[in-house]
């Protein structure tokens, strides 16, 4: 058996100054020893110092702290320590006597290669991960911004450039391969791997934590039951909606509370917007083309929000969809903007259910049943007087079905045409009304996000992907 030691310093580093002697005794007693220095090779002045101020080795033996001593056997790792540590050092050198007139315990510093911005660099320069995706070169005076915006990739608001360091760092975000196909995106029916909704989610403005996220919204829009190419080819206002339930929501600091439906959160911006680029940059989604929506909303650049569920009175929407409480998923629905539901007076959950049911039949149109689905998005405010009275969720539900049969002779509806003998008519079919608790704790504001007039089986349905 034969053991070898690596060491690594810098000279911008006291711990790696403070054990220079040490470094000498060691060569001294012949020890099979490496050392090498990140910063200058002059450094320490000793023979057979190796310059490793490109940083390959640091990067290979994946360095964080120096001085780090590693201890081989047959050229295969043991042992490592970080900083100085007499006790260790000799112990894992075995020479007894090993820095007898330092401390006893010296930190050390960071090294050189996870210095912020350098990681990535150096994974682009000496590490394994190969990326696929075409590379541009732009001019040497070309502006980045303008050359997204010239080659067609933008969403008409500026984009984060996506180098290659950019991507690698985004794909730390998740365990799963590069080259793994998501999905196949409409409407160009194109195969997309993890690395290409890595590019896009850079291009986002998305943090890696997000990516498992986009991951999953992504490969929901791939159903065939959301039908993501109908959506782009409506003439509608509808794009898709993204709602996120569990953990992951908390974690990532996405915005459930005030303001859950606007701007100014990160995660809930990029993530929606992230979907948005993938269909348009890998499916070739773009309005004018496949996209042929009237006159749109402002959705359709990015809508996702969390659902609050610390306080809620009632259950998820994953859960109600048949997840576990500790699971994160995203739902995906195909809505259009938001109307805003004002009820300042009601104090029974009767009154309030009354309101909620009035707004709910002006969905698409007061006479049309069943072509437009729609999510109920119920403040705390609101929601209290539910809590207080104990309705739970089903019976808002049984209470709001009942409220909304229509005079079918008032309506527009398939079953009327079908020459149906009802009364009256269900304003939602089985399932398509949808209820959700977000906003923020004052106000006593709901609203309602209208579906796309193609829901159900002839068009969309909501869509639930756990998040892996």
């Amino acid at each position: 058996m034969h053991n070898s030691y690596i060491i690594f310093c810098k000279r911008d580093c006291p711990t790696c100054t403070l054990i220079e002697p040490v470094l000498a005794e060691l060569l001294a007693r012949n020890l099979s020893l490496t050392l090498y220095t990140q910063d200058d090779p002059a450094f320490p002045a000793l023979p057979g110092v190796v310059d490793d101020t490109a940083l390959e080795q640091s990067y290979a033996h994946n360095i964080e702290i120096v001085p780090t001593l590693i201890q081989l056997e047959d050229g295969a790792e043991v042992a490592r320590t970080v900083g100085w540590d007499k006790a260790t050092w000799r112990q894992m050198t075995g020479v007894d006597t090993l820095g007898e007139a330092l401390p006893e315990m010296r930190p050390g510093c960071g090294a050189k290669n996870v210095e912020p911005g350098l990681a990535e660099k150096l994974a682009v320069r000496f590490g394994d991960a190969v990326l696929s995706a075409r590379r541009i070169a732009l001019a040497s005076l070309e502006d980045e911004m303008e050359a997204c915006y010239e080659r067609g990739w933008s969403d008409g608001l500026p984009l984060v450039p996506p180098t290659e360091e950019r991507v690698l760092k985004m794909l730390s975000g998740t365990d799963r391969s590069a080259a793994e196909i998501v999905g196949v995106i409409p409407p160009d029916g194109a195969e997309c791997t993890v690395e290409k909704v890595a590019i896009n989610a850079v291009m986002a403005g998305c943090k890696p934590e997000y990516l498992p996220v986009v991951l999953a919204a992504v490969a929901a829009a791939c159903l065939d039951e959301f039908c993501m190419h109908g959506l782009l080819a409506t003439t509608w206002f509808s794009g898709p909606v993204v709602i996120v339930n569990g953990p992951i929501a908390k974690a990532i600091g996405m915005n459930a509370g005030v303001n859950a439906l606007g701007q100014g959160n990160r995660a809930n911006a990029t993530i929606g917007r992230a979907l948005q680029l993938v269909i348009r940059n890998v499916g070739g989604g773009r309005p004018g083309g496949v996209d042929r929506s009237c006159l749109g909303n402002p959705g359709k650049y990015t809508f996702c929000f969390a659902e609050r569920e610390e306080d809620s009175p009632w259950e998820s929407l994953a859960v109600e969809r048949g997840f576990a409480p500790a699971d994160s998923a995203v739902t995906l629905f195909a809505g259009d903007g938001v109307q805003g539901i004002y009820d300042q007076r009601s104090r029974t959950p009767e009154a309030l259910t009354q309101t909620f049911a009035e707004c709910l039949t002006a969905v698409a149109h007061p006479r049309a049943v069943q072509a437009s689905d729609a999510v109920l998005v119920i403040s705390p405010e609101h929601a209290r007087i539910y809590r207080e009275a104990g309705w739970s969720k089903a019976r808002l539900r049984q209470e709001l079905d009942a409220q909304l049969m229509l005079p079918v002779n008032q309506v527009w509806t398939r079953a009327e045409r079908a020459g149906t003998s009802a009364e009256r008519v269900a304003k939602f079919r089985p399932g398509g009304l949808h209820i959700v608790h977000a906003g923020g704790s004052a106000g006593m504001f709901s609203a309602i996000i209208g579906g796309w007039v193609a829901s159900g089986a002839m068009g969309s349905v909501a869509v639930t992907q756990k998040i892996r």
